[in-house]
C-alpha cells in the first residue's frame, strides 16, 4: 500500500467513548450477536472499520467507525439513528462524548446535534 503526505481522503471517522453499568457479558453479548453482525450484513454501506473497544475494570467503552465518505456514513447513519438497535445500543451503552473526524455537510451536523458532536477537520497526515 502506497504511504501518501498531507493528502486528504474522504474517510469519516467517529469515535463514540461512554460507560455501561450493565453486566459486561451482557454488553460483549449485544456487540457480538446484535450490534457487529447487524452492521456486517449490510450491503454496499461503506463501512472500512467497525469496531468495540471495552475497559471492563472501569465500565467504559469506545466503539471506532470510518466510513469511505460522508455520504456513505450519513445514508447508513439516517437508517440506524432511531432505529431499534439504536435504542438499544443506548439502553446498555451511555455515549458521553461523540467525536467525528472529517467533513460532514451542514445538514448532517444538524441530524446528529443530540449527540452533541465535537467535529474536527483534516490538517495533515500520511495515510
Amino acid at each position: 500500500m502506497k504511504k501518501e503526505l498531507n493528502i486528504k481522503s474522504n474517510q469519516v471517522t467517529v469515535l463514540l467513548q461512554g460507560s455501561y453499568t450493565v453486566d459486561s457479558e451482557v454488553l460483549k453479548k449485544f456487540i457480538r450477536e446484535e450490534h457487529c453482525p447487524l452492521f456486517y450484513s449490510l450491503d454496499d454501506s461503506g463501512i472500512v472499520r467497525f469496531e468495540w473497544f471495552l475497559d471492563e475494570s472501569e465500565k467504559t467503552g469506545t466503539l471506532i467507525e470510518v466510513f469511505e465518505s460522508t455520504k456513505h456514513w450519513e445514508e447508513l447513519g439516517g437508517k440506524v439513528l432511531g432505529s431499534p438497535i439504536f435504542a438499544k445500543l443506548n439502553e446498555l451503552f451511555k455515549i458521553k462524548k461523540t467525536t467525528v473526524l472529517g467533513d460532514i455537510s451542514e445538514a448532517w451536523k444538524t441530524k446528529i446535534q443530540a449527540l452533541n458532536p465535537i467535529h474536527k477537520t483534516y490538517i495533515g497526515g500520511i495515510n
